[in-house]
């Protein structure tokens, strides 16, 4: 017997957002075009706002600026090791960074198991909501992110962890694929 899931899109600066969530209207993906592991929707599923109300509310609120600390009920399957992994990212506040080996570290993770933190990290279903975004490299490079290296800078530059990009030289506003270098990231973690 399968549990009915409910689904629905939510348009953002970074793209549409797909949202998934259990009968009990628990969050279970926040997911975006071309991410790696991304959900799409499935036949079976529900299309139905209603579940979704208030993390459209707090989305919108986060893509207008405003620092939000997301208060939702969210509901990720994973192993205990990626559970405490994604714990430890909802302890990362809005407008911080912080390290794949800080986070080892605040799990009672060896700094051998960094690689594991990376991919417990890179499997994180609740993109945005659980701010693995929030994430960088310990020379304060960018690294990885399942929604895509232009989607974190777009995020981090949102959250004023990163200082606006110029406009280009033609004239046009900052893109998503426009990159910061690791030494503004350290200045501004």
């Amino acid at each position: 017997m399968s549990t009915r899931t409910y689904w629905t899109e939510l348009a953002a600066p970074v793209g549409p957002l797909l949202l998934t969530a259990d009968p009990d209207g628990a969050l279970t993906s926040l997911s975006v075009p071309g991410q790696k592991g991304g959900r799409t929707v499935q036949g079976d599923w529900r299309a139905d706002p209603g579940p979704f109300r208030a993390a459209a509310e707090q989305l919108a609120a986060y893509f207008a600026g405003e620092p939000v600390e997301f208060r939702l009920p969210l509901r990720a399957e994973g192993t205990a090791f990626r559970t405490r992994v994604w714990d430890a990212l909802d302890a990362v506040p809005y407008g911080t960074t912080t390290t794949y080996g800080e986070i080892a570290a605040r799990i009672g993770a060896p700094r051998a198991a960094v690689r594991a933190v990376g991919g417990a990290i890179g499997a994180n279903p609740l993109l945005i909501l659980r701010p693995c975004h929030r994430v960088i490299g310990a020379d304060g490079s960018l690294t990885g992110y399942a929604g895509g290296l232009p989607r974190k800078l777009r995020l981090l530059t949102l959250e004023g962890v990163l200082p606006p990009a110029s406009p280009g030289e033609d004239g046009t506003q900052p893109g998503p694929g426009d990159q910061q270098t690791g030494e503004q990231l350290r200045q501004h973690a």
